[in-house]
């Protein structure tokens, strides 16, 4: 581009210099004409090596423009060259960035399709467990429909509540009172407060209808039928399972539903205020267990208040044989003192015949050594 621009400022600078050229000889020619030189043949003599110059200059400048444009061609051939083989370059480095991208984007393309494939048996393992699910919910759905069927589910919830909770000893399912009633299951208490009957209810009709209900009418229908027939569960659970002298002051009235009973504590106090003075508490699975854990501490602790009069016996006998072991101990160490005088004595009996045997061992018996009657040593040596 430096080669062009230079080219091209040599050929303006030719150009103008001929057309100042020309300017001057016209100029010149016009002066002439103006003074009527007196001379003609002078003037056309100038006038034609004027234009005989300027034909040179021209033919000088047609020869330098052919040299500048055989210039400008070879440049303009360089440029191109070189643009070519820059176009080239970028081709070949745009080719192998788009072919490095082709490829990144098939190994990411797999990838994904990997992880499409797998997240796809995922999605049919959870639509297969949806399916059974949805089988469960239609088969518990015509279990809740059948008013049987729906008390014994109650029952089994109950049944897993407080076996997974109490020990066998304390209840009994199916329990007969002395009235002939048959209890849902009864637990054994001591007093107080008693054995409590727990009796499972399901006002499931009732309460789908109060969902159910659309119109301020029907809403209204339907809160009266679930008060009604809680109300009434209410009333037989008190008449049937609290019998002085037999069970407890008070009964469990268990909804196996947290719906229905949030239902109830939430928009019919009065139904829950009813029940408290009617002495049946309602639970339910969550409050049922709370129950169930009190139970079991009531239990340990009346265990630990009939174990109480074992233990003070056991430890008035355990104080017993300490206070005989205490004697046996006085009695054997009065004999290692009786014992130890005896040693002593032995020692100092040890201690005199070894003194005997020394001075035995000292005498020196010879033909001018006196004999010394063994029997004049004496004792207190």
């Amino acid at each position: 581009m430096q080669n062009l621009s230079s080219i091209s400022t040599e050929v303006l600078w030719l150009i103008v210099s001929a057309m100042l050229i020309a300017a001057l000889l016209s100029g010149f020619a016009v002066l002439l004409l103006g003074r009527r030189s007196k001379n003609m043949t002078a003037f056309g003599d100038i006038l034609l090596r004027g234009q005989a110059e300027l034909a040179g200059r021209l033919a000088q400048l047609g020869e330098h423009s052919q040299l500048e444009q055989g210039k400008i061609a070879r440049a303009i051939e360089e440029q191109k060259l070189a643009v070519l083989k820059l176009m080239d370059e970028k081709l070949l480095a745009v080719t192998k960035s788009v072919g490095e991208g082709l490829q990144q984007n098939t190994a990411k393309t797999a990838e994904t399709l990997t992880d499409l494939r797998e997240r796809l048996a995922k999605i049919d393992v959870a639509q297969q467990k949806i399916s059974s699910l949805s089988e469960q919910v239609v088969s518990l759905q015509e279990v809740l429909s059948n008013k049987q069927a729906r008390g014994a589910f109650g029952e089994i919830q109950l049944n897993d509540l407080v076996t997974s909770i109490l020990p066998p000893s304390v209840y009994e399912f199916q329990a007969v009172l002395s009235n002939g009633k048959r209890a849902d299951c009864l637990l054994h208490l001591p007093n107080p407060p008693g054995s409590i009957v727990i009796d499972a209810k399901f006002p499931l009709e009732s309460y789908s209808a109060l969902r159910s209900a659309s119109g301020e009418r029907e809403k209204a229908d339907a809160e009266r039928s679930f008060r009604f027939s809680v109300l009434k569960h209410i009333k037989d659970i008190s008449e049937k399972y609290i019998l002085a002298g037999e069970t407890a002051e008070s009964a469990l009235m268990f909804l196996p539903s947290e719906a229905v009973y949030a239902e109830l504590h939430a928009h019919f106090t009065d139904v829950v205020e009813a029940s408290y003075r009617a002495k049946v508490w309602i639970v339910s699975p969550t409050t049922l267990m709370a129950t169930l854990n009190t139970v079991r501490a009531v239990l340990k602790d009346a265990q630990m208040r009939e174990q109480a009069g074992v233990i003070q016996k056991e430890v008035g006998t355990l104080t017993e044989d300490i206070s005989r072991l205490d004697a046996r101990i006085d009695s054997l160490s009065k004999h290692f003192k009786l014992a130890g005088e005896d040693v002593d004595n032995i020692k100092i009996s040890s201690a005199k015949i070894g003194r005997r045997i020394q001075k035995i061992e000292d005498l020196e018996l010879g033909e001018n050594t006196p004999r010394l009657a063994v029997g004049r040593v004496s004792n207190d040596d």
